[in-house]
C-alpha cells in the first residue's frame, strides 16, 4: 500500500497511507525522538474525524479492526491525494460535500499539524478525536484504565502529561475541545500481521474538538515537550500558528531543487550527537554504514557542504581504536563496533568531502584534522583492532570470524549468520586501498609500497577463472587459499565503482558481464545469483524468512550506483555512456518513486520479477545512490551548489542538552 511520509528533521516522524488506513505499528502524526535521533514515541496515531451535514454525519476514516473488519467508510468518500508538498486528501461526501484534509510537521521541532477545510458551498460541523498511543514505537498499546490524561489548559493550549518518563503532549486547535476519555480497541496492522509480529492495538481518546467550517478551517496542532527537544512552539491562537508553520515549511521545501532533493532532505537530522543521517523510516534510526554510503548522494551531489563536514564531524567523535560505530542502541547512548566497512566508507566520504570543500579539513574547533583521522583509522587497521580486523602480510585486510557479521551482509538469526563472509571480502580490499590510496597521497614515502602490494596481491588472488568474475571472499575464515566463488555483487566496488578497477580491462570486461548477466534487475542488483544454492527468490513472510532472504537473493536499489559507476567507467565515461545509461538503469527506479514509499526508493526488492518492494519503505541509501547517479555520476560534472541553510534550520541545528 503507498505511505506518506513527513519529518521533523529531529528523528522523528509521521507516516500514513494513501487511503488514510493504518497497517503499521510506526504509522502515526506525532512519532517523536525523545532523545534525537533515537527515543521515538508514538504520541498521536491518527484523528478520527467526522463531517455532520444536513445529510447525515459521514466520516473521513477508515480503519483496519480485528477481526479483519474495517470500519468506518471515510476511504469510499476519497477522491484525491498527494504527497507533495504536503501529503492532501479530498473527499466527496454523498451529499457533494467536499472537504479537503492537509498535513505536514514543521522542521526542527517535534510537532504536527492537520488542517480541515470545507471546499464547497455551505457550512457543515467537523468533529474530530486525536487517537493516542503513548509508547514506544516498536510496542503496541493495550486498553489501561489507570492511564492518566487529565488535561492542563495553559494560555490556550492543552497540555497531556501520562509519565515522567515520557514527554508531555501539547494540543491547540481552534476548535471546541471538550475532555471526554473514550478507548477505541483492537486495531489490526495487517503489514505487522504478515511480518509475524503481534499486530493488535487499542489506542486512547482524550476528547472530542469540533468546529463549524466555513471560510476558517479546522486545525489540530500537536507538540511534543521533553528537555532533550526543542520547544515545540504549540501555541494559541492555534490558526495563525499554523498558517506561520505552514508558510515557513512552504519556503523552506521551495528551496529545494527537485522533489528527490526534497527527499533526501528527510534523512538529515540533528540529533544529541550532532547532524547524522537516519538510515530508513520508520524502525531505523542512524547507522554508521549507511550514513557514509547514503552522505555522497544526500549531501555532496547537492551541495550540502557544510551538512557533510557537520555529520562528519560528530562521527569522528564516536571512534574506537580505528573503528566506527555500525549503529547506536534505540535507547541510550551505547554504539555498537561490529563493522569492518563503517570507517572504511568514513574514509571514502572524506577524501570526496575534501576534494569538493577544498581546505575544510577540521572535525571540531581545536580537534584533529579530518587526514589526521584518517590515517589514524589506516594505522589502526594495519596493526590489528577487534574482531580480528588486521592487515595480513599480503596487504590485504582480514577480519572476523565464527558467530560474527561485520560486512554490509550482516544478517543473523541468533547465532545464525545467514551470509558469513569471514576472512577477506572483495568490497573490504576495494575500501581498504582506497584508504591506503589516500594515506598514500598524504605520505607517500610511507604508503606507496603498501599500495602497490595490496593492489598486487588483490589482482593476483581474486580471479576466479571458473566463474570469470571475481571471488566473493578469498582466504575464508583464515584458512589460505580457500575461495568463496559464490556470485555476489560485492565485487562491483573493486571493478571501478571506487576509481579504477583492481583488474586489467579484459577481466573488468567480463566480471561486469556476469553481473549484468546474473546480478542486475530493473531496481538494483540482486545479492545473489539465481543459479547459486540457497537462493531466495522473495523477501517477505515472517522474521525468519526474511531475514533468511536478506542476502540470499533480495535486490537492493543502493547497489545499482556502483554497479553504473563502474559500468561507466570501464567505457571511458563519455558523453554517449552517460546518455546510453541514463536510458537503460534510471527509469524503472525513478518510476518507483511514485510507488510504496511516496516520493522514495524502498530498502529492497524481490529477487525474481516483478520484483516487488520491501523492506524499509523510505531508505536513505537507495535514495542518496539514484541521486548521485543523476547528479554526479551520470551529471555533467559540475558540482552542486551549496544550498544555504535558513534561519530556521540553522535555529534548528541543535537540540537542547
Amino acid at each position: 500500500m503507498d505511505e506518506w511520509l513527513e519529518t521533523d528533521g529531529l528523528g522523528g516522524f509521521a507516516m500514513g497511507t494513501r487511503t488514510g488506513t493504518r497497517t503499521r505499528r510506526y504509522h502515526g502524526l506525532l512519532v517523536a525522538a525523545a532523545s534525537p535521533p533515537t527515543g521515538r514515541l508514538v504520541l498521536v496515531s491518527d484523528v478520527e474525524v467526522w463531517i455532520d451535514t444536513p445529510r447525515g454525519s459521514f466520516s473521513l476514516n477508515t480503519h483496519a479492526y480485528a477481526p479483519g473488519v474495517r470500519y468506518p467508510d471515510g476511504a469510499d468518500h476519497l477522491i484525491s491525494f498527494e504527497h507533495e508538498p504536503f501529503p492532501r486528501w479530498i473527499y466527496r461526501l454523498p451529499d457533494g460535500t467536499e472537504i479537503e484534509k492537509t498535513f505536514f510537521q514543521p522542521h526542527g521541532h517535534a510537532a504536527a499539524a492537520l488542517s480541515i477545510r470545507l471546499r464547497s458551498a455551505g457550512k457543515v460541523r467537523a468533529r474530530a478525536r486525536p487517537l493516542l498511543a503513548l509508547r514506544d514505537y516498536h510496542h503496541l498499546r493495550r486498553h489501561d484504565a489507570t492511564i492518566g490524561l487529565e488535561p492542563v489548559f495553559k494560555d490556550g493550549v492543552v497540555i497531556l502529561k501520562t509519565s515522567p518518563d515520557q514527554p508531555s503532549l501539547s494540543i491547540a486547535t481552534n476548535g471546541e475541545y471538550r475532555s471526554r476519555l473514550e478507548w477505541y480497541l483492537r486495531f489490526q496492522y495487517e503489514d505487522e500481521q504478515a511480518r509475524g509480529l503481534d499486530h493488535e492495538e487499542d489506542l486512547a481518546s482524550p476528547a472530542e474538538i469540533s468546529f463549524e467550517l466555513g471560510l476558517e478551517p479546522l486545525v489540530i496542532l500537536f507538540g511534543a515537550d521533553s528537555p532533550n527537544l526543542p520547544p515545540s512552539t504549540v501555541e494559541a491562537p492555534a490558526l495563525k500558528t499554523y498558517l506561520r508553520w505552514y508558510d515557513a515549511e512552504r519556503s523552506r521545501r521551495q528551496a529545494f531543487g527537485s522533489a528527490l532533493h526534497r527527499a533526501a532532505d528527510h534523512y538529515v537530522v540533528r540529533g544529541l550527537r550532532g547532524t547524522t543521517v537516519i538510515a530508513g523510516y520508520p524502525w531505523f534510526t542512524d547507522w554508521g554504514r549507511d550514513t557514509f554510503v547514503a552522505l555522497r548522494g544526500l549531501c555532496f551531489s547537492t551541495g550540502r557542504i557544510e551538512d557533510a563536514q557537520e555529520i562528519l564531524s560528530s562521527w569522528a567523535n564516536c571512534l574506537s581504536d580505528g573503528l566506527l560505530p555500525n549503529r547506536f542502541e534505540d535507547e541510550g547512548d551505547q554504539p555498537e563496533y561490529n563493522s569492518v566497512d563503517s570507517a572504511l566508507w568514513f574514509a571514502l566520504a572524506v577524501s570526496e568531502h575534501l576534494a569538493g570543500a577544498g581546505s575544510r579539513n577540521s572535525i571540531v574547533p581545536g580537534g584533529d584534522a579530518f587526514e589526521d583521522i584518517v590515517l589514524g583509522i589506516v594505522e589502526a587497521y594495519r596493526a590489528g583492532t577487534r574482531h580480528g580486523i588486521a592487515m595480513d602480510k599480503d596487504g590485504l585486510l582480514a577480519g572476523g570470524a565464527r558467530g560474527l557479521a561485520l560486512t554490509w551482509m550482516d544478517a543473523r538469526i541468533g547465532d545464525w549468520v545467514i551470509t558469513p563472509r569471514a576472512g577477506k571480502p572483495v568490497e573490504i580490499q576495494a575500501l581498504w586501498i582506497s584508504a591506503l590510496r589516500q594515506a598514500a597521497r598524504m605520505r607517500p614515502k610511507k604508503y606507496d609500497e603498501l599500495v602497490a602490494l595490496a593492489e598486487r596481491s588483490f589482482a593476483e588472488k581474486f580471479w576466479n577463472p571458473t566463474a570469470g568474475c571475481l571471488y566473493d571472499v578469498i582466504d575464508v575464515d583464515g584458512r589460505a587459499g580457500v575461495s568463496d566463488g559464490t556470485i555476489r555483487p560485492n565485487q562491483i566496488f573493486a571493478l571501478g565503482a571506487l576509481g579504477e578497477s583492481l583488474v586489467d580491462p579484459e577481466r573488468t570486461r567480463a566480471a561486469l558481464a556476469v553481473v549484468e548477466r546474473d546480478l542486475l534487475t530493473p531496481v538494483g542488483l540482486r545479492t545473489l545469483a539465481r543459479t547459486e544454492p540457497g537462493y531466495q527468490p522473495l523477501y517477505r513472510g515472517g522474521v525468519r524468512d526474511r531475514d533468511t532472504a536478506y542476502h540470499q537473493g533480495t535486490t537492493w536499489p543502493w547497489l545499482l550506483g556502483a554497479f553504473v559507476e563502474a559500468w561507466l567507467r570501464l567505457r571511458g565515461s563519455t558523453i554517449e555512456a552517460k546518455a546510453e545509461a541514463k536510458e537503460r538503469f534510471l527509469p524503472p527506479l525513478v518510476a518507483e518513486l511514485g510507488r510504496a514509499g511516496l516520493g522514495h526508493i524502498s530498502e529492497v526488492f524481490d529477487g525474481d520479477a516483478p520484483h516487488a518492494a520491501g523492506g524499509c519503505p523510505f531508505q536513505a541509501w537507495s535514495v542518496a545512490e539514484l541521486l548521485r547517479l543523476w547528479e554526479s555520476v551520470l551529471g555533467d560534472g559540475t558540482p552542486a551548489k551549496p544550498r544555504p541553510r535558513t534561519p530556521r534550520e540553522r535555529r534548528s541545528s541543535s537540540v537542547r542538552n
